[in-house]
């Protein structure tokens, strides 16, 4: 295929300044860009055409944070210009401005103006603005739902909002334009439509008129006949506010269509159905207001249909600006497909799409609560933080692929994405507890995923999670996989043609081991280390387990991959010797420490035997001087399978942030069920009767970054999902 035949790949940065009462989020100071100059050379790398660059209003104008004015993006541009990469500067986006102004206040598009033309000035190379992100997209949070500053509700204040906005970009295109005559608008704006019961169609028809708002009034679309021009004049907006949108049209230079699987909504009266939060209406109804995709068989309007659309409205060339979804690793790469695909299908139906935008690079912060808080909760995009460093995830190759070779491949993209498979809706879609598909699933197309390990409890999760993720597997027991025996992998392999194995297989019982040395070792490093050969040997993926019992418990702070491992007892030695084995005949391999499980879907775990006994009023005793990070089996399954997909390689460390003795553990878990914490009787563990010396020290945390949510966290989850036995 040649390039001429794929629209353009560019890529952005989640560059969000808003404002929530006095306090200002900055995601870019979240993620750490604006410290790494080097993350534009990684940027570039991936063959990209151009990056949504932020070089907002409000970062060079509070308190000059960084030192200058302009003294970051002078230097971040100047990199991109050297490497190539052509940016597309966004100077607002989902902000209010500086503090001496907001969305309400006419002098807001002045001052904007100003200073996009400072901003033309000192770049005059650029050629593509987005002056302001999402212009109808912030009024609403700002103005009609109350989420950011000024915090109005009400649909005078949307109005005048909106209008602000798109005079501000009008203003300043003029004020870059007298400096650069050529610079182009590249407007972006959320496009999702509403869908409704038959009794709400006529505040559907209002949603799905209202979204083209913003690019209308730029385009010089509302004079007198437009539909929503007497009820801006009703709610405030003078007439020749209006006029100064349709005496000298702005329009885009590119379209961009902002669209996320959230994007469509569905109105219902029968509001019994969903959650309250959903609740509101309008004057004259009350109604629930939620996912389409969730409510509606056919509520997904797709990215083909949305570029067709405003392709045929507008007659401008179109562009998907943001292409995200916060989702599993298998979820994004599906999502990033539909819409290269989608986007493929529009061109050859004659729509001009110009590109697609994957988003955001470096990922986001706190987006699930509307960037209202600062939770710390952060969905990884092309990249992830939370090392520090910029970790390529699986989307980086796909990105890449995409740019430079118009197509990729990957077995997870055989499975559609959850929101075309029909158990996504309210009622019948699968939970991160739902039970698991049969044991007996085979691959229905392209390769599977194995896994070992059919009766131990990491197996099976490892199983309801890739049911609920649309990740096909085959969970396979002693009987049909012996992994210390070369001949059955070998069969196995043969017979099944997997893309990846993971061995959750393995001798458990730590006091046994010392006992029991032959089969231990045998299960716990002769079996990982055939499997290596075999996948080394035929070019597959293999993931390993390990243990926190490899470390000998010297140290008080929590071991890194890096830290020497010193096993006390058997078990740990067989699993240290595995890893050694494994990372000889397979580099490639990737090995995950971990331990001290619990989880909601079995009885085997130290806290449902401690809860059940106080709930039956009975002593439960437990060490105090045993420190360890306990480790939730839903969030390990799900994490391990996300760094499968991205490939990752070598000792990684995962378990939930927080380190514990196992008498805090159960009594913070009493405490969670409302149980008698003061049954939790601590003892040391030398008075336990453990046949096994351990580590009074095994706590772990990651060199890589901490992938797993807080032990807290977790702990709430497993008392909310628990199986009581």
């Amino acid at each position: 295929m040649s390039q001429r035949q794929w629209p353009e790949v560019w890529a952005g940065l989640e560059g969000t300044i808003n404002r929530v009462g006095d306090r200002y989020f900055d995601q870019c100071a979240r993620t750490g860009h604006r410290d790494r100059l080097g993350d534009l050379d990684l940027f570039a790398a991936l063959g990209i055409k151009a990056l949504r660059y932020p070089v907002l209003w409000e970062a060079n104008t509070l308190a000059n944070p960084f030192g200058v004015p302009f003294a970051h993006s002078d230097q971040q541009l100047a990199r991109m210009q050297q490497l190539g990469l052509r940016p597309i500067v966004g100077l607002v986006h989902h902000g209010s401005g500086p503090r001496s102004t907001d969305l309400l206040d006419m002098g807001f598009a002045d001052g904007l103006a100003q200073y996009a033309g400072l901003v033309a000035a000192r770049y005059p190379w650029i050629q593509d603005y987005t002056p302001v992100n999402e212009p109808l997209t912030t009024a609403r949070f700002s103005a009609l739902y109350g989420h950011w500053y000024p915090h109005r509700a009400d649909y005078a204040s949307f109005a005048r909002a909106l209008i602000v906005q798109c005079r501000a970009i009008v203003l300043a295109m003029r004020a870059i334009r007298r400096v650069n005559p050529t610079a182009r608008l590249i407007q972006t704006e959320d496009m999702g439509r509403t869908y409704s019961t038959a009794a709400l169609a006529y505040q559907a028809d209002f949603e799905n008129m209202q979204r083209w708002l913003s690019f209308d009034l730029l385009c010089g679309h509302v004079t007198r006949e437009h539909p929503f021009y007497e009820r801006l004049l009703m709610s405030g907006i003078g007439a020749d506010a209006l006029a100064f949108f349709w005496e000298e049209p702005t329009p885009p230079d590119v379209v961009g269509l902002n669209y996320y699987v959230t994007s469509d909504r569905f109105l219902d009266e029968r509001m019994e159905r969903y959650p309250p939060a959903s609740h509101g209406g309008n004057e004259h109804h009350c109604y629930a207001d939620v996912e389409a995709v969730r409510a509606w068989p056919d509520g997904l309007t797709g990215h083909q249909a949305l570029l067709e659309v405003a392709w045929q409205r507008y007659r401008h060339p179109v562009a998907l600006t943001e292409v995200h979804l916060g989702c599993t690793r298998e979820e994004q790469l599906r999502w990033l497909a539909e819409a290269w695909e989608a986007a493929h299908a529009a061109r050859q139906r004659g729509a001009d799409v110009h590109a697609i935008t994957v988003w955001s690079l470096l990922g986001a912060f706190d987006w699930n609560s509307l960037v209202t808080t600062e939770r710390g909760d952060y969905e990884s995009g092309v990249f992830d933080i939370r090392s520090g460093t910029p970790r390529p995830t699986a989307l980086a190759p796909m990105l890449q692929a995409l740019a430079t070779a118009g197509s990729y491949a990957h077995p997870v993209l055989a499975t559609p994405g959850w929101w075309r498979r029909p158990n996504r809706l309210f009622g019948s879609e699968p939970t991160r507890h739902a039970a698991p598909a049969s044991s007996a699933v085979e691959a229905t197309s392209g390769p599977c995923l194995v896994i070992v390990g059919a009766t131990g409890t990491l197996g099976q999760a490892l199983a309801r999670v890739c049911a609920i993720r649309g990740l096909t597997y085959k969970l396979l027991g002693r009987a049909e996989l012996d992994i210390a025996c070369e001949a059955s992998v070998q069969a196995c392999v043969e017979r099944l043609a997997p893309w990846a194995i993971v061995n959750a297989a393995g001798y458990v019982r730590v006091d046994e081991a010392e006992r029991d040395t032959e089969r231990c070792f045998r299960e716990n490093t002769t079996g990982p280390h055939v499997l290596a050969r075999a996948c080394a040997q035929r070019g597959l993926q293999l993931v390993t387990f390990s243990s926190d019992l490899v470390f000998n418990g010297a140290q008080r702070q929590p071991y890194v991959e890096s830290d020497a491992a010193e096993p006390l007892n058997v078990y740990g030695r067989s699993k240290l010797e595995a890893e050694r084995r494994v990372l000889s005949v397979m580099p490639s391999a990737l090995v995950i420490r971990t331990g001290a499980f619990f989880g909601p879907w079995d009885c085997y775990n130290f806290l449902h035997h401690g809860l059940s006994a106080l709930a039956e009023g009975r002593e439960f005793v437990a060490s105090h001087d045993m420190i360890v990070s306990p480790t939730y089996v839903p969030d390990l399954a799900h994490a391990c399978l996300d760094l499968l997909i991205d490939g990752e390689q070598g000792v990684w460390h995962l378990t939930n942030m927080g380190a514990v003795t196992w008498v805090e553990f159960a009594r913070r878990a009493a405490a969670l069920t409302g149980l008698d914490g003061a049954l939790v009787r601590g003892a040391p563990a030398a008075a336990l009767g453990l046949l096994a010396p351990r580590p009074q020290f095994s706590a772990l945390t990651s060199e890589h970054g901490c992938l797993l949510p807080t032990l807290d966290d977790a702990l709430q989850r497993f008392v909310a999902a628990r199986v009581v036995c």
